[in-house]
């Protein structure tokens, strides 16, 4: 039900608001990694990954989309499916993202699993900041990303020559459930094309601490 009204507040905005194709793109994108990461914590059991979404923008700055990724946290094989909404522009070299999303996985063995966060992400120049916030959740109380938990990140990127990329990122998940779980994390990537290498490395408590070599390949159409 969650999802379906999200999907029938992304239709109500883009009305109510009058937008008119000419003004508006559809996107679809495709990817496959070999290590679903997510916060520096694996999502695939360390093996590869596949995923695709669509996404609709308008010159306004309002955004809606969906995204499809394949997980396994132990149970089998099984999907993550996101939806969210935003909105994103610029003023000068300052960029903004507000935005809500949904993280819904529906297969046998993952139910009372799904979350919604709120988001604000900035940039300026070659600096990235943001935070994420848990507004609801199906989760048992008192769990992990049950309602209250916080996600803030740092990030910085540099172009280099022959058109490769590096960005630098550290992440801290602050839950709500007690220090005693929360957890840092490091990466770094290193990105020409539609091909990026991350290595990433999370702090202890994560659970999930070794240092971690990705390869992933992704493009948009």
């Amino acid at each position: 039900m969650k999802t379906l009204k999200m999907s029938a507040l992304a239709v109500a905005i883009v009305a109510a608001s009058g937008l008119s194709q000419a003004q508006a793109a559809v996107e679809a994108n495709i990817g496959v990694t070999s290590n679903y990461l997510w916060r520096g914590v694996t999502q695939s059991m360390n093996d590869p990954s596949i995923s695709g979404g669509v996404d609709y923008s308008h010159e306004s700055g309002f955004y809606a989309g969906t995204w499809i990724g394949t997980i396994d946290w132990g149970a089998g094989g099984a999907t993550e499916n996101d939806y969210y909404l935003g909105y994103s522009g610029e003023s000068g070299d300052f960029g903004y993202d507000v935005g809500y999303i949904y993280y819904n996985y529906p297969a046998t063995g993952y139910e009372d699993s799904d979350f919604g966060e709120v988001y604000f992400n900035g940039s300026y120049m070659g600096f990235g900041f943001g935070v994420a916030y848990t507004v609801n959740s199906q989760v048992a109380d008192g769990s992990l990303f049950d309602t209250g938990d916080i996600y803030y990140n740092v990030s910085y990127g540099w172009d280099l020559p022959n058109e490769f990329a590096l960005g630098v990122t550290y992440g801290y998940y602050d839950f709500d459930l007690g220090s005693d779980s929360d957890y840092g994390h490091y990466q770094l990537d290193l990105s020409k094309g539609d091909f990026t290498l991350t290595v990433s490395k999370a702090d202890d408590e994560s659970g999930d601490d070794d240092t971690k070599f990705v390869v992933s390949w992704g493009t948009s159409f």
